[in-house]
């Protein structure tokens, strides 16, 4: 060729390729990328609703399970009603009635201290059916035993020497739970609580 198209020398003109193949690449790239975060997104949401991770779910219920029983079975310990003293006073206008309940409760395994009318700070002054008067001490000990046997007594506390128990019949008493009853809510407060479900 001639004139201003004449070649001289012996290199030759390099000839770029076009960048769309680049371009290209890089396209296909991005879209390998985004279909592998919508594929691992999509099988996280698959193993949420399908319960998926088994196994670390079945370990941290395991150690639920060790930990939360040990916390509920937590058992009260009560004495047996022959370790308990009970004085029964009578605080209703009806004759004999301390006589009575006392016997009851002795054959039911208490032991008996002192059986008649009231003090007359309780004379006639106990509405319900009874009164627990104790030391501070009967309060988680004696008081539950004997509220087994006669449900709804008031309780009231006080210094004293000794760890007996009064019960003072009050005008509503007319008996005593029946001794299935009693022995129900006897095993109802020593029993330990249930294991939690699925344990």
């Amino acid at each position: 060729m001639g004139g201003k198209y004449r070649i001289t020398g012996n290199a030759y003109p390099r000839m770029r390729r076009p960048r769309r193949r680049r371009r290209l690449a890089l396209a296909a790239a991005a879209t390998l990328v985004a279909l592998g975060l919508a594929g691992w997104g999509t099988l996280q949401l698959i193993d949420v609703y399908s319960g998926g991770d088994t196994k670390a779910q079945a370990a941290g219920h395991e150690r639920e399970c060790a930990v939360v029983p040990k916390q509920a079975v937590a058992v009260q310990a009560l004495p047996a009603p022959n370790r308990i003293t009970v004085n029964v006073y009578n605080a209703t206008p009806r004759s004999g009635l301390a006589k009575s309940a006392a016997d009851e409760l002795k054959k039911r395994g208490f032991t008996i201290g002192e059986v008649g009318n009231a003090p007359a700070a309780y004379d006639k002054k106990v509405p319900g059916t009874g009164l627990l008067l104790g030391p501070p001490t009967a309060a988680d000990s004696a008081f539950p035993v004997l509220e087994t046997q006669l449900p709804g007594t008031a309780r009231k506390t006080e210094a004293r020497e000794n760890a007996e128990v009064d019960l003072i019949l009050g005008t509503r008493f007319t008996a005593f739970s029946t001794p299935q009853a009693a022995a129900a809510a006897m095993s109802a407060l020593t029993k330990p609580a249930p294991a939690p479900s699925g344990c």
